[in-house]
């Protein structure tokens, strides 16, 4: 039995460029906790000191992230495209706001769209 992961999704989920296409197909297989190599899973952080994290879909894979439950920011394909997606969505978020309050602007917005209004 393949136990699925504990995730919320980002309600404007970040992707890169290349995994465009394959969205919903990647996401699938985060879900039910499948091998994808060169995914890389953008979330926020563990910590409340910082804001973004990433991990290559592999490491979610370990025992130790079963029980934990992870807030999906964004996907990218590779260690590089994770790097630039989270210095877009850093960049984004500035943009928008002249702050680098990127954890709390985006639980913010996750709220407001859970609750219907945006």
């Amino acid at each position: 039995m393949v136990k699925k992961m504990q995730m919320t999704i980002y309600c404007d989920l970040y992707v890169s460029e290349d995994l465009g296409k394959k969205k919903e197909k990647v996401m699938q297989k985060l879900r039910e906790n499948k091998a994808q190599p060169s995914v890389y899973v953008i979330t926020l952080a563990q910590g409340r000191q910082n804001h973004l994290e990433f991990y290559s879909s592999l490491l979610l894979k370990q025992h130790i992230y079963e029980d934990t439950p992870l807030f999906v920011v964004g996907i990218a394909d590779g260690y590089d495209d994770a790097m630039y997606l989270v210095e877009q969505i850093v960049r984004e978020i500035y943009d928008r706001t002249d702050d680098t309050d990127v954890r709390g602007y985006i639980e913010k917005r996750q709220i407001e769209y859970e609750e219907g209004r945006v």
